[in-house]
């Protein structure tokens, strides 16, 4: 069986949009076959999650999401400044919404939705924590919650978080 070419060449790049951290793109590709397409793309700076062990328990956040229009429970995450490493924006939003800082150790990273969006989620697992906080972004309001260890993996497993992020990262920390 003869494999085809998979890869797509963008011949045309237009914005549409370029707000305070992601831009949406309208790009004319050529297909493998020859034929064109559009495709619209979310370009994200990148973004950093942590899963917070101290204690037996796993440092949540509860928070409002506008878009859903309700309140989740998640790890801790945030987005990545202009040329800030991973790793250096995790220390700095885990100190901002749980408080603490520790030593981080990385699990993996994973696009989020890679049918739209070139968003990456780079995951670490902080342990040996310590009283550390830095203030919140100011349009940031959330409470820390504890949530025993083995709940928080019983969670994960059974679809009780509503953000790919927290799922896959209990997992992959637990």
């Amino acid at each position: 069986m003869d494999k085809i070419g998979l890869t797509e060449k963008c011949i045309a790049e237009q914005s549409v949009y370029s707000g305070k951290f992601i831009s949406v793109n309208q790009d004319t590709v050529e297909l493998p076959n020859g034929k064109t397409s559009i495709r619209e793309i979310v370009r994200h700076p990148g973004a950093v999650a942590i899963v917070p062990e101290h204690e037996g328990k796993i440092l949540m956040v509860r928070q409002y999401r506008y878009a859903l229009d309700k309140e989740t429970l998640e790890i801790p995450a945030g987005k990545m400044d202009p040329g800030e490493d991973p790793e250096t924006c995790a220390l700095r939003e885990l100190r901002e919404e749980t408080g603490y800082e520790g030593e981080l150790n990385y699990l993996g990273s994973f696009y989020t939705s890679p049918g739209f969006t070139d968003e990456i989620i780079h995951i670490y697992r902080a342990q040996h924590l310590s009283w550390s906080p830095l203030d919140c972004d100011e349009d940031e309001f959330l409470n820390v919650v504890a949530v025993p260890r083995e709940q928080a993996l019983q969670m994960a497993g059974s679809s009780g978080f509503f953000d790919a992020k927290t799922a896959i990262g209990l997992l992959l920390a637990l």
